[in-house]
């Protein structure tokens, strides 16, 4: 797929990648999940995201899991690579062999643990963008990975035509208006946080990169449809009951978390690998209660009901 109205545009979970009770990785219960997120309606999926794990697999399992991906929803939506890696050299053959095994667009991390200048950031970028013809998004998350890409590094990066969109991830929602008045058009800018989805979109992101999506995609998708009809009222009704569980997606056990909400609502395992744990003890029994009232209480049941 090249470059089109259709990338960067609407809901794009980061699919979970799943596991076996050894916790080897799973591939078609990967692929279900894809195909039914799919199904309900999302407009893209990103593969090998942070709630991927991609950062807890080996180099041969990722290339497999975005192989599979391929196989089972490849041609349906775009299909978005996360690039996550320890140095810029394998950063540069994890974007080679995905553009070889089919994907459709990357998105780009800061290289994993280092903390870089703004020089090395840009190197690193700059190189993996080169490295293919894939159009890239690069993903800014500065309290996740201690480093901000600053309008100074998109300004050196301007240059390189195929990276074309950032995910948005800091918690301040001014960036978003920030980035579009300095840039304009040249970026394409998405929401990466999902408890500030809706104010990100409101001011000018054209997608959502989303955690909670993978547990209630049916309301995910309904509420950016909800804000592109002009809908506010649902929107920020549907944005008001999802809320305590967007919470989830900007702390640090997200992917237990995200993955246990899975779970609840029968649409994959809670299980993960190491250094990450399922969770346990009060904040178990807290994330349950969150996504067992969500459950009850889904807009999309409740639009059922009143149909009928």
């Amino acid at each position: 797929m090249s470059v089109s109205t259709a990338l960067w545009r609407g809901v794009y979970p980061a699919a979970t990648t799943q596991f076996r009770a050894d916790l080897s990785v799973d591939l078609d219960a990967s692929q279900n999940v894809q195909k039914c997120l799919v199904d309900d309606g999302v407009n893209g999926l990103i593969l090998l995201g942070t709630c991927g794990e991609n950062n807890s697999l080996e180099p041969e399992e990722k290339r497999a899991l975005l192989a599979a991906g391929v196989e089972a929803v490849g041609g349906r939506v775009p299909l978005v690579a996360g690039v996550s890696e320890l140095s810029t050299d394998r950063a540069i053959r994890y974007a080679k062999d995905a553009e070889k095994i089919g994907v459709d667009a990357l998105m780009v991390l800061p290289a994993m643990v280092y903390v870089p200048t703004a020089a090395e950031l840009e190197a690193h970028f700059r190189a993996v963008a080169e490295a293919t013809s894939l159009p890239i998004m690069l993903y800014n998350n500065p309290p996740a990975y201690r480093v901000s890409i600053d309008f100074g590094t998109l300004d050196a990066l301007s240059d390189i035509e195929n990276i074309v969109a950032v995910k948005e991830s800091a918690p301040d929602p001014r960036r978003f208006t920030d980035v579009i008045n300095r840039f304009g058009d040249r970026y394409q800018v998405m929401a990466g946080l999902d408890d500030i989805a809706l104010e990100g979109l409101m001011l000018g992101a054209s997608g959502w990169v989303s955690g909670l999506t993978s547990a209630f995609p049916e309301e995910s998708v309904r509420l950016v449809a909800a804000f592109e009809e002009g809908n506010w009222e649902e929107a920020r009704a549907i944005y008001r009951w999802f809320m305590p569980l967007l919470h989830l997606d900007a702390e640090h056990d997200l992917v237990q978390s995200i993955k246990l909400a899975e779970q609840i609502m029968g649409r994959g395992s809670e299980r993960v690998r190491m250094p990450r744990m399922p969770l346990a003890g009060e904040r178990r029994k807290q994330v349950i209660q969150w996504v067992e009232e969500a459950a009850a209480t889904q807009p999309s049941k409740q639009a059922a009901k009143a149909a009928h």
